[in-house]
C-alpha cells in the first residue's frame, strides 16, 4: 500500500464516530439498564434526609440488592461493547429486575424496576440494520424492476369497453347453456370425489 492511495471511505469523521458507534449497538438499552441498577444497589445501603429527618432504607437483603445492581450495570456494558449477546443481556436483564422487586425495596422503588425492565425488552427486541451498500443494491433492483414492466394491479385488472364501461366478456368464461347441474348420480359416478371448481 502506497502512501498515494486515499484513506477509506468507511473510516466516519471525528464528529459521527459517537452517532455511528451508538447505532450499531443496543446503545438505549445499555442505558436504561445501567440506570435501571443504581437505584437497586444504592437504596439498600443509602440514606435520604429530609429536614432533620434521616430515612434508612436498609435491609437484610441488602447484599443481594448489591449484586443485582452491580449485575444490571455490567449487563448494560456488555450490550454496548459486546452486541452480539444482546438476546442473553435483555433476558438476564429482565430477570434481575423481576428479582430485584422483593430483594431490593421493591425493585429500587419501582424506578430501577422499569428501567431495567425496558432496557433488557430493547435489548432483546433490537436487531442490527442491514449494511447500506445491500440496502442500495435492493432499492436499485426494486426501481429496475418497477421500471421495466407494468405493475401487477393493471396487468389483473379487467379491461373496460369504453363505449359501455362494462366489463368484456372475454375476461369471465362462457357459460354454457346445455351443462346439466351436478346431482348424487353424478358425484357418484365420479368416484365419490368431489371437485372444487
Amino acid at each position: 500500500m502506497s502512501a498515494e492511495i486515499p484513506a477509506s471511505r468507511e473510516v466516519p469523521k471525528k464528529e459521527n464516530r459517537f452517532k455511528v458507534w451508538r447505532q450499531t449497538r443496543p446503545f438505549w438499552a445499555g442505558l436504561f439498564t445501567m440506570i435501571g441498577g443504581v437505584p437497586i444497589a444504592y437504596l439498600p445501603y443509602g440514606d435520604m434526609r429530609l429536614g432533620n429527618v434521616t430515612l434508612a432504607m436498609q435491609t437484610t437483603a441488602g447484599a443481594g440488592a448489591l449484586i443485582i445492581g452491580v449485575l444490571l450495570i455490567t449487563l448494560g456494558l456488555t450490550m454496548w461493547f459486546q452486541p452480539i449477546v444482546r438476546v442473553f443481556a435483555g433476558v438476564a436483564t429482565i430477570v434481575l429486575a423481576l428479582v430485584s422487586i422483593p430483594v431490593s425495596n421493591f425493585g429500587g422503588l419501582i424506578i430501577g424496576y422499569l428501567f431495567a425492565v425496558i432496557g433488557g425488552g430493547m435489548s432483546a427486541a433490537w436487531a442490527p440494520a442491514p449494511p447500506a451498500e445491500e440496502t442500495e443494491e435492493a432499492e436499485a433492483e426494486a426501481d429496475a424492476e418497477h421500471d421495466g414492466r407494468p405493475e401487477a394491479s393493471d396487468e389483473a385488472a379487467p379491461a373496460l369497453d369504453p363505449e359501455t364501461e362494462a366489463m368484456v366478456a372475454a375476461v369471465f368464461p362462457e357459460q354454457r347453456e346445455g351443462a346439466q347441474p351436478l346431482t348424487d348420480t353424478t358425484i357418484d359416478a365420479k368416484g365419490g370425489r368431489n371437485s372444487a371448481g
